[in-house]
């Protein structure tokens, strides 16, 4: 069974989860911060079963729930419970922020429920590629789990007993805890959080120092066993800073902070050193970029040409540059996102999707694993599609720092490390004037947008260059497809996008 153990520190590695050693439920993750939440999960094959068992600190009525984009909207939800008359589940779907309806095909099977010490455990199984059209499709990308629970076996509203957390069900790496760990500390105390955007404690880098974090905001990292960011000794940073950035733009007073962070390091050094490319469209105040407003899907592009890193100091020597093996991602804009792609060209032809998600959700950004290795070899193009909704908005959006800005980004974590750190592009508006605003679209980007790339190479180097190029055409989003046999045998095809296991990363936007 699933222990739930008061909240533990958490690891800058991968953490063992006490109590995963069923064989047929091999994968195990707490869906929340105080670990009263577990679910324990696993299959035999990609074309048949999945088996759920979900272990949660009350005697009341458990949900359980797959969804686009971390709400409820659109979920495909199990209500269940063990209550005086007995055991009680359904298979359900959420059409908003109330009560879920029941599912007119119960493609949920309830396998047994139990309370034990406080703890109900429900253990449930589904099709992996059910083709009820009100059933999430499960798929090897990273899906977000929700989760919801009473108090008593009266099924109502959750309170604040609910959350959501990204996994990937059907790529789920094990993970090793590290023998030798210490840790640091770093916390902010009673910081007032005004207007606009305050960074607190940060440290001023200059010519002397070796730091540049530029959009990296800290939470919780956690690696593969095989590699490592390297801290301490003579090659390595000598300063790092703690950077949180607060958005309070009504300006309520009496809001104060004294979040921070724990670091857990080791002295057994992993295999690889990790870098972590920061792809995108370039974010800089001397080369303004506008969203305009009033639509409803704005596609912008960012573009890496790593044709250019040979270029850099520090590649002089190497012959050829050596291929970026990216074992991760995490996917940022602001507000106004709601897709992001990330399309991974060589030779002029898209060859695969590094990042994909098509629901984004600013309140759950996550660090997601690939799951395997994807190679990113010399003169490969990396392109960075956003998707914006600006129906809500009178004004123009700048591509900027705040809140209500926008961003375009792409952290591709790799190995081995190296000296470039920012590869990203802006496109040239200088046509724009002459045009309406709400009438681009990918040809027009094509045949008239020319983008300058900027890389910046942090480290050793400070050095940038600027060359021109296209946005190439990014392929459609793949999509499952369902056949129906007969009403007892259902044949699904779908379309595997990535091996992605969930991270939780110290790249977050703390919004109060």
């Amino acid at each position: 069974m699933c222990s739930l153990p008061p909240l533990l520190p958490l690891f800058l590695a991968w953490t063992t989860v006490a109590g995963a050693t069923d064989s047929t439920m091999p994968f195990m993750e707490y869906l929340d911060r105080d670990r009263l939440v577990c679910l324990k999960w696993g299959f035999d094959n990609l074309q048949g079963n999945i088996t759920f068992q979900l272990v949660v600190n009350s005697t009341g009525w458990v949900g359980f729930g797959l969804s686009p984009n971390g709400g409820m909207k659109g979920s495909d939800i199990v209500i269940g419970g063990l209550g005086p008359s007995g055991s009680y589940f359904t298979d359900r779907y959420a059409t908003g922020n109330s009560m879920p309806l029941v599912d007119d095909q119960q493609n949920y099977v309830l396998l047994s429920m139990s309370e034990t010490d406080g703890q109900t455990t429900m253990t449930f199984q589904r099709p992996i590629k059910a083709c009820d059209d009100k059933d999430f499709h499960i798929t090897a990308q990273p899906i977000k789990l929700i989760y919801a629970y009473g108090t008593t076996d009266e099924i109502n509203y959750h309170g604040s007993r609910r959350g959501t957390k990204e996994v990937n069900l059907l790529n789920y790496m094990p993970r090793t805890i590290p023998t030798d760990s210490n840790y640091l500390s770093a916390k902010v105390e009673n910081v007032r959080i005004t207007a606009g955007i305050y960074i607190p404690n940060q440290l001023k880098c200059d010519q002397n120092t070796h730091c540049c974090i530029s959009f990296l905001k800290p939470q919780v990292f956690e690696f593969p066993e095989n590699v490592g960011i390297p801290i301490g000794g003579e090659d390595n940073d000598t300063f790092y800073r703690l950077e949180i950035h607060y958005s309070n733009p009504e300006i309520k007073a009496g809001k104060y902070d004294s979040s921070g962070l724990r670091l857990y390091y080791s002295a057994q050094l992993r295999t690889h050193d990790v870098g972590i490319l920061t792809t995108g469209v370039l974010v800089r105040s001397e080369l303004p970029y506008n969203i305009p407003p009033k639509t409803s899907q704005f596609r912008t592009y960012g573009i890496c040409d790593t044709s250019q890193f040979s270029l850099v100091y520090g590649f002089a020597h190497m012959n050829p540059v050596p291929d970026l093996s990216v074992f991760a991602v995490l996917l940022h804009t602001h507000l106004a996102g709601r897709k992001i792609r990330v399309g991974h060209f060589r030779g002029g032809k898209q060859i695969d999707f590094l990042g994909l998600d098509e629901n984004y959700n600013f309140e759950l950004q996550q660090t997601v694993s690939l799951g395997n290795i994807k190679t990113i070899k010399p003169g490969d193009e990396i392109v960075v599609e956003c998707t914006y909704s600006t129906t809500d908005r009178d004004g123009i959006t700048k591509v900027g720092q705040s809140t209500t800005d926008e961003m375009c980004l792409a952290f591709l974590f790799h190995y081995p490390a190296n000296n470039i750190t920012y590869c990203a592009s802006r496109p040239n508006t200088t046509f724009l004037p002459t045009i309406n605003v709400s009438d681009i679209t990918f040809d027009l980007w094509q045949n008239k947008v020319f983008l300058h790339y900027k890389l910046l190479f942090c480290l050793q180097s400070r050095a940038s260059y600027l060359i021109n190029g296209t946005v190439r055409k990014m392929m459609k989003t793949p999509t499952v497809a369902c056949r129906r046999y007969n009403a007892s045998s259902r044949l699904c095809a779908s379309w595997i996008v990535n091996h992605a296991v969930i991270l939780l990363s110290f790249l977050w936007i703390a919004v109060v």
